[in-house]
């Protein structure tokens, strides 16, 4: 078990590690960033290295059929994000591991599973050939209008909780379709090349939100660090979580 400091989960669980760029918000990736590292400590996970063009150090696309059983092993309900260091629906994950990895979520009722992918387009297509147990949550990364389509695709997977990730957050967000939406969650960009965010865009997705009676989570301004510049908007934190239901085919 990894506990994390991300805000609207508790632990992280890779069966999965490494990624490449695929969009302007991976241009400053934490998970690429920590993998260098720990490929330097010696982490056995982190020793394949990626195309530089589009990855690095210790950050190529790995399956790891050892870690498949470790929720197995956790007794009490736990919320788990699913691949904090890489994304499930990668072209280079074999369908049949994301089938496995789906086993093991609907094997686990007493989890709450958080599944979030920049490749919506895979999801979409693969979306028939998975199972759906009602503890997984799953979302697509929306950065920029230019990503909109992925929240398209999103509409498409029989899951039961569809939420957005609009972190890190690089431009406004206008006009969101929120239909089929349950969860959005807003957040800057941290590190030493973080790329402000205007509180404005942060306002109009709450705002939208609010519209839509869609729950709102805000996690973080950003800045040098996570913490830097606190998660307080307008006087108060935004801790909203949605209410799962079951669908039980694709919309």
């Amino acid at each position: 078990m990894a506990k994390t400091t991300i805000e609207w989960t508790e632990v992280t669980w890779n069966p999965v590690t490494g990624c490449d760029r695929t969009s302007a918000g991976c241009d400053n990736c934490y998970a690429l960033t920590l993998s260098k590292r720990l490929k330097a400590m010696g982490a056995a996970k982190y020793q394949n290295d990626g195309d530089p063009r589009t990855s690095g150090p210790g950050f190529g696309v790995t399956i790891h059929p050892q870690s498949l059983s470790q929720p197995l092993k956790w007794r009490r309900p736990l919320t788990i994000f699913v691949n904090s260091m890489s994304d499930l629906f990668h072209a280079k994950v074999p369908t049949s591991f994301v089938q496995d990895v789906f086993d093991v979520m609907a094997a686990t009722p007493q989890h709450t599973y958080q599944v979030l992918t920049k490749r919506s387009v895979r999801l979409r297509r693969m979306a028939d050939k998975l199972s759906w147990p009602s503890n997984v949550w799953m979302g697509v990364s929306v950065e920029e209008p230019k990503v909109l389509n992925r929240i398209d695709d999103l509409r498409e997977v029989p899951a039961a909780v569809r939420f957005l990730s609009c972190e890190p957050l690089i431009a406004g967000l206008p006009g969101i379709n929120l239909n089929g939406v349950d969860w959005v969650i807003a957040g800057g960009e941290s590190g030493s090349h973080h790329r402000p965010v205007d509180p404005a865009w942060v306002k109009d997705i709450r705002d939208q939100c609010q519209h839509a009676n869609v729950p709102f989570f805000f996690k973080q301004w950003g800045g040098r660090t996570p913490k830097q510049n606190g998660r307080d908007l307008d006087g108060r934190t935004w801790d909203e979580m949605p209410l799962p239901r079951f669908r039980a085919s694709i919309a």
